[in-house]
């Protein structure tokens, strides 16, 4: 593919402007889930637009980060109720409190291990929920780190950003953690996917940066065209480059394996993209907060 892929961009329109569309991912249904973390609902939508979405119940408190689970459906975390739920793709909604009282969860993904691992950006934790709802807590050893997104990697360990604490960990199946820090100061970190070249990549939210850390902790860092960007999410594309969302600049970035980057405007002015995901049907979809959510066809 060429280092300019050619892009056309969607928008459906799945709710007001006060819904605040965050979370986004693929389900195992062929649709796309997202999270409302101000209206408290899940949303459904398909490659074709069609859309719903299901309330939560009033003690939800913003659902913040929904992920696919090993069981068929969809996971998400309640960063204000302090709890993980669990959505089938009928809709069927079922929440886990927390053991630790300020959790405040927020990243989640599926570990290798047939769990569901997240993090607590309020308890400086690494959580572990099994599909029956079994929850294990470990901690990180850092205080007011933060720790925000979360991605199975390619060596079997969970990796996560430490927002606060301006680095990157990772923590195996028994919890140990290895923390790197990050050269850039007040970096930031918040989005991190796996790579197809077998190294993570995360967003630098508050440095303007994309970055890449291998397994063995080796890290490099590549600038943005914007460094007031406020790059927020980043996933990886069928395309084998990494997309990502500029939340201040109303863009979403690619960033090949070797680092070069292109970027590409959204219709609608001050969307305030933030999830995004590759969809079942090969394309980017993003998350507006404006109240929609956007399909990034590439070519």
């Amino acid at each position: 593919m060429p280092h300019s892929p050619t892009v056309s961009i969607t928008e459906f329109t799945v709710a007001d402007r006060e819904a605040g569309p965050y979370g986004i991912a693929a389900g195992p249904d062929g649709a796309v889930w997202f999270t409302m973390v101000h209206h408290g609902r899940i949303g459904r939508i398909t490659p074709d637009g069609d859309h719903t979405s299901y309330p939560l119940d009033p003690d939800s408190g913003g659902p913040s980060i929904i992920a696919p689970g090993p069981d068929g459906a969809l996971w998400f975390t309640e960063f204000r109720g302090h709890r993980i739920g669990r959505i089938s793709t009928a809709g069927d909604v079922t929440s886990f409190p927390l053991p630790t009282p300020e959790a405040g969860p927020f990243g989640i993904a599926a570990g290798p291990d047939g769990a569901l691992w997240f993090t607590e950006a309020g308890a400086d934790r690494i959580g572990r929920i099994t599909t029956d709802g079994q929850v294990t807590e470990f901690p990180l050893p850092a205080t007011g780190a933060f720790p925000s997104a979360v991605v199975a990697g390619p060596d079997d360990r969970l990796w996560f950003t430490m927002n606060q604490a301006n680095a990157i960990g990772a923590i195996t199946g028994d919890g140990a953690v290895t923390v790197h820090p990050l050269p850039t100061p007040e970096a930031g970190p918040v989005g991190i996917t796996a790579g197809t070249d077998g190294a993570l990549w995360f967003v630098e939210i508050g440095a303007g940066r994309i970055g890449r850390i291998t397994p063995d902790g080796k890290i490099t860092e590549f600038p943005l065209p914007d460094p007031a960007a406020r790059p927020h999410a980043i996933t990886g594309g069928a395309d084998g480059a990494c997309w990502f969302t500029e939340w201040g600049a109303n863009r979403v970035g690619r960033i090949t394996p070797d680092g070069r980057i292109d970027e590409h405007d959204l219709p609608s002015p001050a969307s305030e993209p933030h999830g995004i995901t590759q969809g079942p049907d090969s394309a980017l979809w993003t998350a507006l907060e404006i109240g929609a959510i956007a399909r990034l066809a590439v070519e």
